[in-house]
């Protein structure tokens, strides 16, 4: 008897809130033909697209077959359900605050880790800061896990907002420590050669000798795997042997992006247009 292979995964970027590009895509013969795939979400499941509740409920049906890292919308989310943050003008979370399950779907997104590694490959959704290594990684996005599924999961959520500081060091202990690990981990795109994050930059990657996207600092120390990662709609897909972005700006009227893992087999899905193109 043959041994039963091992599922595919499948990694898909952002989707902010539009439902039909994800229903369309788990739909598609390449990904629908196995019914034992497993999905990586690269984060920001909800907001500014026109159906936060349903993608939401989709993905949280999937089981334990989809694992999804925080990204900034997620975050801000349940931020808002804490109390700690107002929304914002072109917010889209609404229909899930006023669910009748809202407080569970809050709790399963508390419940979402901030960094997953698998077979080689490490998921966050913004980025990982070049001083930091895989092992190092999975031990700081812990400490934010931890936080957000413990009992005083409002107050840390009160803490992490702001861009200070923007260098990590070890030393770093309570709300400064945690906002330093969301900030590069659900925020960052550049940074300079030293790792102190610039979060004004919002455009196409550029490289002066200054500043750099985080992934092309020299030495960047996480090199070891494949860092997965979304959030950069304005970078959009990138397929590098150690750096793949799956954000193709969905809610921007271009695609929702899927990359097996195993071979980078590829599937798009065209978008309708929900925003005017600008980065997130």
């Amino acid at each position: 008897m043959k041994p039963t292979p091992e599922p595919s995964i499948w990694m898909i970027g952002d989707l902010q809130g539009c439902c039909q590009p994800l229903r369309e895509l788990l739909a598609h013969p390449d990904i629908s033909g196995e019914p034992n795939a497993k999905f990586w979400f690269a984060g920001d499941l909800v907001n500014r697209g026109p159906d936060s509740l349903a993608t939401l409920k989709m993905v949280m049906a999937l089981g334990d077959r989809a694992i999804s890292v925080l990204g900034n919308h997620d975050l801000h989310l349940l931020a808002v359900a804490a109390g700690v943050r107002k929304p914002g003008k072109s917010d889209t979370i609404d229909d899930i605050l006023k669910a009748p399950d809202a407080q569970e779907m809050i709790d399963w997104l508390r419940h979402c880790p901030l960094a997953h590694h698998e077979q080689g490959h490490l998921m966050v959704h913004a980025g990982v800061l070049p001083a930091w290594t895989t092992a190092k990684t999975l031990l700081l996005a812990a400490e934010v896990e931890e936080a957000l599924r413990g009992p005083n999961w409002k107050v840390s959520l009160s803490k992490m907002y702001g861009n200070e500081p923007v260098l990590w060091k070890d030393e770093y202990r309570g709300s400064k420590r945690l906002r330093v690990i969301i900030n590069a981990m659900t925020r960052m795109r550049m940074c300079d050669k030293n790792g102190q994050m610039e979060f004004t930059f919002k455009g196409a990657p550029a490289n002066n000798g200054q500043m750099m996207p985080w992934f092309d600092v020299p030495a960047r120390a996480s090199t070891q795997d494949t860092i997965v990662f979304g959030h950069w709609s304005t970078l959009g897909l990138m397929l590098r042997p150690d750096v793949i972005c799956l954000d193709s700006g969905c809610v921007w009227g271009r695609q929702l992006t899927a990359i097996r893992l195993q071979d980078r087999r590829i599937v798009q899905i065209p978008c309708e247009q929900y925003q005017k193109p600008k980065d997130d």
